[in-house]
């Protein structure tokens, strides 16, 4: 089934220096741009990431130090990715939890406003997960028929999860699905306003999750001993927690968001 697009959307993929989103940075970023049209362009390009390269990660995805220490840095190529992504959704497979939140540190690191909340996320790993649950070479076996050669490369990344976004549509255009809270059941539809929807667990204040809207669209923390506990409230009783948060080890878009409510509050 192909995609029913009001817009381009564009599938993408990182490969990094390892998994913390705070400290880590991308060495490889893989797109590919579907236009409502049907046209399609895809780019792969390697980044130097100014920092070593953990072994773990160069076991996973085969990209040494020595392959990027000529490339540019993401820096360098800022500008050309946020204008190729510009008035587009995005889609990836595990995105919504590690690539989103990665890429907008990279724009914040290099001082490029993009404003990624006009956009839709679409994770193919959501929907493969509440649906059957198994990982990205498996769902590209289970959905379409085929061995994933060059797995964590991100080109070859990119292009199955947007095969298999196409596949799960052909498979679940009869099926329904029941809301994260239970609710009654809700056809799985080829619209990406829906299948964004489909594929956050939360609605998110920052990229990373940590703070979130509550259901009277409220920011409230999404973790530790202040959990579930809205964000104002929170820095009224204990203003050291900003501090503390400020100093510890939270991704800038988390960092930032804390910081807009707060200014939000005192004017």
């Amino acid at each position: 089934m192909e995609l029913n697009l009001k817009r381009p959307i564009v599938f993408f993929d990182l490969e990094t220096t390892g998994i913390n989103i705070s400290h880590d940075r991308i060495v490889e970023i893989s797109y590919l741009k579907i236009f409502p049209d049907g046209k399609e362009i895809s780019k792969t390009e390697r980044v130097n990431p100014t920092i070593p390269i953990n072994e773990k990660a160069t076991e996973i995805h085969g990209i040494s130090d020595e392959d990027v220490k000529d490339c540019p840095t993401f820096q360098e190529i800022a500008k050309n990715i946020a204008k190729e992504f510009e008035g587009c959704d995005l889609a990836g497979f595990n995105s919504n939890n590690f690539d989103i939140p990665l890429l907008a540190e990279e724009f914040l690191r290099a001082g490029v406003d993009v404003d990624l909340a006009k956009k839709n996320f679409i994770d193919v790993q959501v929907i493969f997960h509440r649906m059957e649950q198994r990982t990205l070479s498996a769902a590209y076996k289970f959905y379409c028929g085929k061995t994933l050669n060059n797995a964590h490369s991100a080109e070859a990344d990119t292009k199955a999860t947007y095969e298999i976004l196409k596949a799960q549509l052909d498979r679940y255009k009869d099926a329904t699905y029941q809301d994260t809270k239970g609710n009654e059941s809700k056809p799985v539809v080829n619209n990406i306003d829906e299948l964004a929807k489909f594929t956050s667990f939360n609605k998110n204040a920052d990229y990373a999750g940590r703070i979130i809207f509550n259901e009277n669209n409220q920011e409230v923390f999404n973790f530790g001993k202040y959990k579930g506990k809205t964000v104002e409230e929170v820095l009224k009783k204990d203003p050291s927690y900003y501090n503390w948060m400020m100093n510890g080890d939270f991704p800038l878009t988390t960092k930032k968001i804390l910081t807009q409510i707060k200014m939000k509050k005192l004017f």
